[in-house]
């Protein structure tokens, strides 16, 4: 998904490691053997890709290190299944064929794709269709979606697969291989935009808050929560900018559990009605339950709430039979409620802001739910985030190519405050624009152009979620379950 030197999505390097395992399988004598290489691979690979959460478990959470990697390992292996499952039946089922066994795979690894997307909550992070971001199947995101580009990617990898089949290059499927990869990527990258359009929305200026405060400390009452507040209520009445941007829980306490006080003096900072702000910070209590949310401050109130949705599994919530394992780390206020799909915009200065918490921003199809009526469709998407669980690793880079896909799939722009990085500026197609240094604590200061209209995938995304692609995806099941029953002969 990213490479390791820089963070970087190569999304050349992404087709061609794919493009090893449809060849590794048509080699395999069986479909058992090909479920246990499909097994493999998307273990090795995905491990590689969320090595980090060992960070989280054993640095900051307490858990002894080969439990920690038993953990890691664990769930990339789990997730493999759903690979395996592909890999068998695109086993039984491929016939040879550069351009039917294309699609098949490409459906095939749609399907495990969306069972990993969506089972159990769903974990997506890694998807093919993330290294693209960069490359020239890019454009392709306001049509499908990050995982419609997956699926072409999956095409094009089985296609350059062929390559190396045994006479290729003397034959007319080598040739159309080659032709039809290139003239693809030739037509999406014709489409790729140099810059976003123009809009017609009045420009907002945003200062959005880096804190910095280190993991171990940020829950600490003699360091960092006394830090954090001071820090953060400073900048929250001293900034400028139209709107300022907290991130998640830049607030570490309950309001009930704040000094006395506190936080009408924050409201204060914003009773004139000339500035706004989005404050992350948990609500709730021990009866009720509590909530991983965003205030909206504006004109003194704070009558703007917005409950994170997508809670991180052993993180924000518990599944009942693994309360034992998430006992024997030390993880505050790991227990949250969660609030509702779709919910309301912050309006603010003629635009629609749109709050997404930590790695909601992961779930297109969520935040596409916000789209389904058109006159209050967000114009700004607003990622607040602390991945200071995870240390100075490439998961910050992979988290900013996902929130990059998001602004290329609806074509708007998406402001991120965090507490350690990346703090950023992205527009409407999905390019970078402003950037603080990672792991300092500043104040990001720009200026971002709202989004209007709506992209085809929002369009579809917001009536159907993902029913569409589970279509193609189930059709390509049946298809190589009845070609396997029938017995077809393996290449």
């Amino acid at each position: 998904m990213a490479w390791p030197v820089g963070g970087q999505p190569l999304w050349w390097l992404q087709l061609l490691s794919l493009a090893v395992l449809p060849e590794l399988l048509r080699r395999q004598d069986s479909r058992a053997r090909a479920a246990f290489i499909g097994w493999v691979f998307a273990t090795a690979w995905l491990t590689a890709t969320w090595w980090w959460l060992f960070i989280s478990m054993h640095v900051y959470g307490g858990l002894a290190s080969p439990l920690a990697a038993l953990a890691v390992l664990s769930l990339a292996a789990f997730l493999s299944l759903y690979y395996a499952l592909a890999a068998a039946l695109f086993k039984g089922a491929a016939n040879g064929s550069a351009w039917r066994d294309g699609a098949l795979f490409a459906a095939l690894w749609l399907g495990a794709e969306l069972l990993r997307g969506t089972l159990f909550t769903g974990f997506s992070w890694g998807a093919g269709g993330y290294a693209h971001v960069d490359g020239p199947l890019a454009p392709l995101a306001r049509w499908f979606g990050a995982y419609g580009i997956g699926v072409v990617a999956a095409w094009l990898a089985c296609l350059l697969s062929q390559l190396v089949q045994p006479g290729a290059r003397r034959s007319l499927r080598y040739w159309l291989a080659v032709g039809a990869t290139a003239g693809l990527l030739a037509a999406c990258n014709a489409q790729a935009p140099a810059a976003p359009a123009a809009g017609d929305g009045a420009r907002l200026s945003v200062a959005l808050l880096q804190g910095n405060i280190p993991q171990d400390e940020k829950f600490e009452g003699r360091s960092g929560v006394p830090q954090a507040l001071a820090w953060y209520a400073e900048q929250l009445r001293d900034a400028k900018a139209q709107l300022v941007v907290t991130p998640e829980t830049a607030i570490p306490l309950l309001p009930q559990q704040l000094p006395q006080g506190y936080l009408d003096a924050v409201r204060a900072a914003f009773a004139d009605g000339r500035r706004a702000a989005l404050v992350g910070i948990p609500l709730g209590a021990m009866e009720a339950g509590y909530t991983n949310s965003v205030i909206g401050l504006q004109q003194g109130t704070d009558g703007y709430r917005y409950h994170k949705h997508h809670l991180v599994p052993f993180g924000e919530f518990i599944p009942r039979l693994f309360k034992w394992f998430t006992a024997m780390m030390n993880i505050p206020l790991g227990d949250f409620n969660r609030g509702d799909v779709g919910q309301a915009s912050f309006v603010w200065a003629g635009q629609r802001l749109a709050p997404n918490i930590c790695y909601e921003d992961l779930f297109g199809e969520e935040l596409g739910a916000r789209f389904r009526d058109p006159a209050l469709a967000p114009t700004i998407f607003v990622n607040v985030s602390n991945i200071a669980w995870f240390g100075d690793t490439v998961a910050i880079d992979q988290h900013l190519q996902i929130s990059r896909m998001r602004s290329l799939e609806f074509e708007r722009p998406m402001i991120r405050a965090t507490n350690t990085g990346a703090t950023v500026i992205i527009d409407r197609a999905g390019r970078v624009t402003h950037a603080l240094p990672r792991h300092t604590r500043g104040v990001l200061l720009g200026e971002v152009e709202g989004g209007s209209g709506m992209t085809p995938f929002a369009l579809w995304v917001s009536r159907f979620g993902l029913d569409p692609l589970w279509a193609l995806a189930l059709v390509a099941a049946i298809t190589a379950w009845r070609a396997g029953r029938r017995g077809r002969p393996h290449p």
